[in-house]
């Protein structure tokens, strides 16, 4: 399914469903170092930006729908996902191609296409884009009992989502010392974003940083797919459309993924162990817990 990444690049694409909207873009090389992270707005700077990264082997994990496929409603994935992970406030939203973004062939398709990358997460094909899902992802990673709260929602202050956002930069940098490493505190780019989000006055300023600690999140979990392809757990399938995040214990349940309903990887063991590692990492920068709506 997924290689083993000896000599690979490890990309996070937070992707924004249309051209008006930053998306956030991370780069991790094949020891789990931070070597970019930053933000383009149109297909071609986003382009522009992943090329000196997917020219070779490689794994883009892209925050938006890859493959959609129904008229209205939910995918398969989303409805599957979401079985588990309500109960954490971390479900999914619809992609149907009755809105404006799925008309025609999603972005995040189109991006993955001209790059070259296969989208099958099946595929052993040496440059590959996969779809993930944020929520759910950090929810699994770092066992939180509800979602952080640092996305910009009605009636949430600045302090708030800087509160959040920090508890969420924290926990990324414990993951230096998680079984599967990610070292982000001796790069440029992470330093500059804690920074910007520790001085945000304003909800723009937080809106900026947001995008790119999103896709530093989305390049772990290339990582983590590739190191650790039995901890994974794919919803759906290739044909209607799927979501990859790492496994919970609760995901452990479900049964192989051939039938295209939210299944784990064929015999994935429970991540609960790891997940109880990177959290134990996690309590030396702060102790954990969730961040209230």
């Amino acid at each position: 399914m997924i290689g083993d990444g000896e000599h690979m690049y490890f990309v996070g694409l937070d992707l924004a469903w249309g051209e008006r909207n930053r998306s956030g873009i991370a780069v991790l090389d094949a020891g789990g170092d931070l070597v970019f992270a930053d933000a383009a707005v149109s297909d071609a700077g986003i382009q522009a930006a992943l090329t000196p990264y997917v020219d070779g082997p490689c794994l883009v994990a892209i925050d938006a729908p890859l493959v959609v496929n129904n008229p209205r409603g939910m995918r398969p994935a989303e409805r599957e996902l979401n079985r588990h992970f309500q109960p954490f406030h971390a479900g999914a939203q619809p992609a149907h191609q009755g809105m404006d973004w799925f008309k025609n062939s999603p972005r995040g398709a189109r991006i993955a296409e001209s790059l070259g990358l296969e989208m099958d997460p099946y595929s052993t094909a040496p440059r590959r884009a996969i779809e993930v899902y944020p929520h759910p992802a950090t929810v699994a990673l770092f066992r939180l009992g509800r979602t952080l709260k640092y996305k910009s929602r009605g009636g949430r202050s600045v302090e708030t989502r800087r509160s959040a956002m920090l508890e969420l930069m924290r926990l990324i940098e414990g993951l230096a010392f998680a079984p599967q490493r990610m070292r982000v505190t001796g790069s440029d780019h992470w330093a500059q974003l804690r920074r910007n989000v520790e001085q945000a006055q304003r909800q723009v300023d937080l809106d900026r940083a947001e995008d790119p600690i999103d896709a530093v999140v989305w390049a772990y979990i290339a990582l983590y797919a590739t190191r650790r392809p039995d901890d994974i757990t794919i919803y759906g399938d290739f044909a209607n459309g799927y979501i990859l995040t790492p496994t919970t214990a609760e995901g452990s349940q479900t049964h192989t993924a051939k039938s295209g309903t939210g299944r784990q990887h064929p015999g994935a063991p429970a991540l609960g162990r790891t997940n109880g590692a990177v959290l134990l990492c996690c309590r030396r920068y702060k102790r954990h817990g969730e961040c209230g709506r």
